[in-house]
Order: C-alpha cells, then sequence, then structure tokens
C-alpha cells in the first residue's frame, strides 16, 4: 500500500472512531418502530437494519417499555450471531425465519462477550427482556408477523 493511502486510511480511522466510541457510551436513539404479533401479543419493536443501527443495538439502555424490543432485519440470510458487549440488560433473543418462523429463542447476559447465533441461517433477530418469549409460552415453532422486509443497502 502506498504511504499516500496508508495516510488516508488512517485518517478514515480518526475520524470514525469517536463515532464508534461514542455508540458505546450512550444508547442510541430510538429507532422508528413496527407492531409485530406473535398469537395474542403485541409487540413494539425498534427497527435496527443499518450495519450502524445493528451494532449499537441496546447497547446503554437502562430499560425496555412492557412489550417493547429490537428487531434486527439483514439483507442476507445467514449466521448471523449476537453478544452483549455494552449491553446493561439480560435480554432473550429470538432468531426467525423469512417466514416469521422462530427457529430458536436464548437468553444472553449482559455486558458478555459470549456468542449467540441461530440453529440455521436466518435474516431476522428479535430480542426483548429476558423471560418475554417463555413467560408468554412463545417458543421455537411459533410464528411472528408483522416483520419488515429486508431493503437492499
Amino acid at each position: 500500500m502506498s504511504m499516500i493511502k496508508q495516510f488516508l486510511a488512517l485518517i478514515v480511522c480518526v475520524l470514525l472512531a469517536p463515532a464508534a466510541l461514542l455508540a458505546q457510551q450512550a444508547p442510541q436513539p430510538e429507532l422508528s418502530t413496527t407492531k409485530l404479533h406473535t398469537g395474542i401479543h403485541v409487540i413494539t419493536a425498534e427497527v435496527a437494519a443499518t450495519p450502524q443501527s445493528r451494532m449499537v443495538g441496546l447497547m446503554m439502555r437502562e430499560r425496555l417499555a412492557p412489550n417493547h424490543g429490537m428487531v434486527f432485519v439483514f439483507q442476507d440470510k445467514s449466521q448471523h450471531c449476537f453478544w452483549m458487549r455494552n449491553t446493561l440488560l439480560p435480554l432473550s433473543i429470538a432468531f426467525v425465519d423469512d417466514d416469521g418462523t422462530i427457529v430458536n429463542i436464548a437468553d444472553m447476559a449482559p455486558k458478555s462477550d459470549a456468542s449467540t447465533c441461530p440453529q440455521r441461517p436466518v435474516r431476522y433477530a428479535l430480542e426483548m427482556d429476558q423471560g418475554w418469549f417463555a413467560k408468554r409460552g412463545v417458543t421455537a415453532g411459533k410464528k411472528i408477523t408483522g416483520l419488515p422486509a429486508a431493503s437492499r443497502q
């Protein structure tokens, strides 16, 4: 790599580093929401559909309102794994197929770097307060409706 390219790469890193650090020190502003349904339950879900919003997720949030969560929408169906660094709340995550079928649900501990992954490639993940799914009898194989379409980014 030429000296100019190295210098430009360094400048880009210096300019982007404060934004990345800030994202880990404060919760991201609330995102646009959508209504999801599973059985009789209605969920108000913030939509994280961009690389930046998915990266920040629910970091530094101190609470979620009842029946609120965050749905992560990915352009491609893949083994999208999650970790909880800088996330203060214990969460449960449902990994969801394109047709809304829940593939698997896992609990995630706050402030952990442990990876939590779907059992097969998915396009969606829904994070809720830990235990939300279990308390309502929502299990793998159940459907979630109202998922936003994945856009081409």
